[in-house]
């Protein structure tokens, strides 16, 4: 049997938690726009949002476990602080739920910023009427094991998202974002900035100003149209 600190049974202390002004500042930024600001492939839409309305934004507590099975799940409620976002891997499997509204329940009364898993819920009657922010692949009524193993701390994948313990974790309607504490203030300052020409853009379209002769130059670049010298 594995040690616990083998892969697979690892069993980390929780990373440092980012400032608490950092994360409202990103409590006011769309996922989409983080996304862009990072190339546009940094990000996930394979999960849903199950609670009733409300972005999350806050740091990465990570845990690992067998698909269908929530025992080290339960163990790494230990390891959360409010203002955390616990991500949950659970390899993407949706036959089994690995939380519901009890464990929900609890983690919103310490205060968490909300739980992302990569699996399924049960209980979502319950969570549709909360404001406490669940992001789930699928429901499903059978519920889980508690057998393990697992690990908690250590990086994991949602999709094609990899999050680290400690990273920002933000979510929204249209999806989950991740990165470093340390690209928090440039994503922030550049998202805003974006956000700012949208909104002239979305104001010049109502007024039937828009300048769309951008797209001739992009066809041009791209070999999509041929140049008036060819």
């Amino acid at each position: 049997m594995a040690g616990l600190n083998e892969i697979g049974a690892r069993r980390n202390e929780s990373a440092p938690q980012v400032d608490r002004k950092t994360i409202e500042a990103l409590l006011c930024i769309s996922t989409g726009l983080l996304s862009d600001n990072m190339q546009g492939l940094v990000g996930t839409g394979c999960l849903r949002p199950y609670h009733r309305r409300g972005r999350m934004a806050g740091t990465a507590v990570t845990v690992r476990v067998r698909s269908g099975d929530n025992l080290v799940l339960h163990r790494a409620l230990d390891h959360v602080r409010a203002g955390d976002v616990l991500v949950v891997d659970a390899g993407g499997e949706i036959a089994q739920a690995v939380t519901g509204r009890i464990m929900i329940g609890y983690l919103e009364k310490l205060g968490l910023a909300g739980i992302v898993i990569n699996g399924a819920v049960r209980g979502s009657d319950e969570i549709g009427q909360r404001d406490f922010p669940c992001f789930a692949r699928a429901t499903t009524c059978r519920g889980p094991y508690k057998h393990g193993p697992g690990e908690f701390n250590i990086p994991v994948c949602v999709d094609t998202l990899v999050i680290e313990p400690g990273d920002v974790v933000v979510g929204d309607t249209d999806g989950i974002v991740a990165f470093a504490p340390s690209e928090a203030k440039r994503l922030i300052r550049a998202a805003t900035e974006q956000d700012e020409r949208e909104v002239i853009g979305i104001r010049a379209i109502q007024e039937g100003r828009w300048d769309r002769t951008w797209i001739e130059a992009a066809e041009l670049k791209h070999g999509l149209v041929r140049g008036s010298g060819d």
